[in-house]
């Protein structure tokens, strides 16, 4: 299945050079990766753009990596019934990293929180659910992105792997570690990506969310 991981792989980074934020931001004259933060993701298209903005940046980057994982799905449920859930899971890993390092431009794109999201939102409902939850309250509390999303993606770790060893996702005993290590690496590339916010949230100097005022 050496091969089938690779195609999955390969589609998922397919579906994520799908940039939603800079070519929403494009449409309106601005490269979103010369404007505030310089990231091509929902946060900077909402505090840049508005709210218009940033939903449709979260829409189309969450609906990317989900289309990765039901095409990945399509395509090997039936040649790999017990290793289908795991190639979905590479989908979804690569739909991230086309959204976080696009060729095109140059690799520079946005952190891959939407796109997780997705990939949660497809593979696990009931854990999205869950995933929503922390990140709405911590933002609602601190105002904090990225704390938010920090903690979303930690709170993904922990009700997949708990999911996974009690047989609730449906993988193969062949593939449980494996499966847990891919989850891992969301983890881990979400918090590569946010290391410069976490400095900042340290040091107690990290921007806060806010969002610029439609025109009228």
């Amino acid at each position: 299945m050496i091969v089938a991981r690779i195609i999955a792989i390969a589609i998922g980074y397919v579906f994520g050079l799908f940039q939603t934020g800079y070519f929403y931001g494009k449409s309106q004259g601005i490269d979103i990766r010369k404007a505030g933060s310089g990231n091509a993701g929902t946060t900077n298209s909402l505090r840049v753009l508005g709210m218009k903005a940033g939903l449709i940046t979260f829409a189309g980057d969450l609906i990317k990596a989900i289309l990765a994982v039901v095409v990945t799905l399509l395509i090997f449920k039936n040649q790999y019934p017990e290793g289908v859930k795991l190639l979905e899971l590479y989908a979804g890993f690569g739909a991230v990293l086309g959204h976080n390092f696009p060729f095109y431009l140059n690799f520079r794109g946005g952190k891959g929180i939407a796109c997780t999201a997705g990939v949660i939102l497809a593979l696990f409902p009931s854990a999205a659910l869950i995933c929503l939850a922390v990140f709405l309250i911590c933002l609602a509390i601190t105002r904090y992105v990225s704390l938010s999303s920090i903690l979303m993606v930690l709170v993904f770790l922990t009700t997949a792997l708990i999911s996974n060893h009690y047989g609730y996702l449906g993988v193969a005993d062949t593939y449980l570690i494996e499966f847990d290590i891919v989850v891992g690496c969301f983890v881990a590339m979400a918090i590569w990506r946010h290391r410069a916010n976490i400095v900042r949230l340290i040091h107690g100097n990290e921007n806060k969310l806010s969002i610029k005022k439609q025109k009228q």
